[in-house]
């Protein structure tokens, strides 16, 4: 799979033959985002024409109203990695930014679709908005796309809730995670819910207190996780592990204590994931990590000093070796 970044990363001959394309969010690579994506392949191969899943960095919300945005479930890196798992042959990445918000949805259509990308069928959501001031929808698409490319609606993806069926969405699954319902979010994803990054050097606070970290950038604005949780941790290298007298299944994934969040007692930092993994202390810089949540500890919380913070974090990794050991 390859990842185009912008209409200039995008040679005209690239497409001389056409292509089967999606626009979307995709935020979390849900369930429903993989129904989609697998009649968009289908179609694709039927056509005998590469896959293509257009999205925009930022999100337009994140452009336009980032304190009302909603958390970010997936950076754009995971977003990516999903889809090419699915095989997806090309994501084609627009950069959200006053140029392409002042785009007028004839243009895009025109520029992007026709004579840039040469789309035969187009699978699209029939709420869908797009262009200057959200003036393209379904319609536009249908009505301009004529003698060019055709236009499927997307098919909406339902679970049975507590007796109900509810609309797979990106909302949904937010909402299971703020509510610490990691067993649904999983449900809604297919896949338990995580965050993945490279692990880098903080300010060593953590160390200094008596509970080392391991630090990885958020990098997105709001992050769905707030707080303190006990989680798996993977990608521990095995030579790393073994060298710590893990071995088996603990070499796979680790328990740890995660706290999201600015450190509001130490020092109010930008938001960031830090790891304290139990019964493990070693360098992780530059290795490539992958959270998972299990429960929820506590939400974060501004301790009148150091030494109530240090216990606080004592009591938190005693609360997580209790859920690790039902487990």
């Amino acid at each position: 799979m390859r990842l185009l970044r912008g209409l200039y990363n995008c040679p005209k001959a690239l497409f001389a033959q056409g292509c089967v394309a999606t626009i979307g969010n995709f935020d979390g690579v849900h369930r429903g985002h993989q129904a989609i994506i697998s009649r968009l392949t289908t179609k694709a191969k039927a056509f005998d024409l590469p896959s293509v899943v257009i999205v925009f960095e930022p999100h337009p919300q994140e452009y336009f109203r980032p304190e009302a945005a909603p958390a970010r479930l997936f950076k754009l890196t995971d977003k990516v990695q999903a889809l090419e798992k699915l095989g997806v042959d090309y994501v084609l990445c627009f950069r959200f930014n006053q140029e392409f918000a002042e785009l007028t949805a004839e243009d895009f259509i025109r520029r992007v679709l026709v004579e840039r990308l040469h789309v035969q069928h187009l699978f699209i959501g029939d709420d869908f908005r797009f262009g200057y001031q959200r003036r393209g929808d379904f319609e536009m698409l249908k009505a301009h796309g004529a003698g060019h490319f055709t236009v499927e609606a997307n098919q909406s993806v339902t679970l049975a809730v507590e007796g109900q069926h509810q609309r797979i969405s990106s909302s949904l699954v937010r909402d299971a995670i703020a509510q610490n319902n990691f067993d649904l979010a999983q449900r809604f994803l297919d896949k338990p819910y995580y965050i993945e990054g490279k692990v880098s050097h903080g300010d060593k606070q953590g160390r200094e207190i008596g509970f080392a970290t391991a630090n990885i950038p958020l990098k997105r604005l709001k992050s769905p996780l707030k707080g303190v949780y006990a989680v798996w941790v993977y990608g521990i290298s095995a030579s790393l592990a073994q060298s710590k007298g893990l071995e088996g299944l603990s070499s796979k994934r680790l328990p740890a204590v995660v706290n999201v969040g600015h450190k509001p007692t130490l020092k109010h930092s930008p938001e960031r994931l830090e790891i304290h993994l139990l019964d493990f202390n070693s360098d992780l810089y530059g290795q490539r990590l992958r959270v998972e949540p299990i429960a929820k500890l506590r939400g974060e919380h501004k301790f009148a000093s150091v030494d109530e913070l240090k216990a606080q974090i004592a009591a938190d990794i005693e609360a997580a070796r209790e859920i690790f050991h039902k487990i």
